[in-house]
Order: structure tokens, then C-alpha cells, then sequence
């Protein structure tokens, strides 16, 4: 079965969770050649709650966020790596540049981001606080990126 759902379906489930007063935690990404750091974030945002939602930037809004060469990896391949690590209960896409429609449309009990973002800052503060949930970050244990990752390649097979 896959753990790859479509919006409306995944707002059915939040609220079948709901009832069963599951603690659902809600995190996004754009997650471009997934690497330790992201199994890392997402093994501890699981330790939030009971159920952890990963929405996924669409490729059209990885490549306006970005820039046109990226992501290096599509969005069908990403759902599969994330849908298949054992923290990970549900995925699902967006095509907005951020979250806040479908953070609004879920209404997570936690939220979830990296401690590179001010709280303040963290889209979909609000709503999740307004009704009763609370935003959490995560420290990263290596400052790996997909973007180091990319230069790393790009210096190592130059001509």
C-alpha cells in the first residue's frame, strides 16, 4: 500500500487520527537527493507525535524556489525514498511555493522544521498554534545539504 496520498485524501485521514487522538506531526520539504541529515530530521520529528505527515514540494515548486536545474531528483522518485523510511506514515505533494494551504487545510497538532528557521518565521505558525498545537524545531547533526552535495559532485568531476 502506499503511503503516497493525494490532499483531500490525506485530510479524511487527519481526521479519522484526529478522533483516534492521535498526535499527527507535520513537516515539508523539498528533500532533493535525500541524505543523512534529512533521515536524521525526520527519524526526530517522528519522536514528536504519532503519525508523521511529509508534504513534498511538487517539481514545478522545488524549480521556482530553487532555479530551473533543480530538483535534481523528480517528485515520483522522492515520494518513493520518503514514503520507505520508517518514521515516515504518510507523504504528500504541494505545488504553492509554501505549506500554508495544506498546514491550514490538516491542522497538525506539531509542526516541524529545521532550527535554521526562526519560529516566527515558520509557515503555518499560526494556525497550528491557534488551535491548539505547538511548533517544534530540529538541530541538524551535519550541515549537509543537497545544494554541498551538488557542488561537491560538480567540483570532484570537473573537466
Amino acid at each position: 500500500m502506499s503511503l503516497v496520498v493525494k490532499r483531500n485524501e490525506l485530510k479524511e485521514i487527519r481526521s479519522k487520527l484526529k478522533a483516534e487522538n492521535k498526535k499527527v506531526v507535520f513537516t515539508n520539504g523539498c528533500f532533493d537527493i535525500l541524505h543523512a541529515g534529512h533521515v536524521d530530521y525526520l527519524n526526530k520529528a517522528k519522536e514528536f507525535g504519532d503519525i508523521l505527515i511529509v508534504a513534498l514540494n511538487s517539481d514545478k515548486s522545488v524549480a521556482r524556489i530553487k532555479g530551473e536545474k533543480r530538483p535534481i531528483v523528480n517528485q515520483t522518485e522522492r515520494s518513493f525514498i520518503i514514503e520507505n523510511l520508517k518514521s515516515v506514515d504518510y507523504v504528500t505533494f504541494f505545488e504553492e511555493d509554501t505549506p500554508k494551504e495544506i498546514i491550514d487545510d490538516l491542522i497538525p497538532d506539531i509542526l516541524v522544521k529545521g532550527a535554521d528557521w526562526a519560529i516566527e518565521n515558520i509557515v503555518g505558525r499560526d494556525t497550528v498554534e491557534k488551535n491548539g498545537g505547538s511548533v517544534e524545531t530540529i538541530k541538524f547533526i551535519n550541515f549537509q545539504s543537497t545544494t554541498n552535495i551538488i557542488d561537491l559532485i560538480r567540483d570532484k568531476y570537473k573537466d
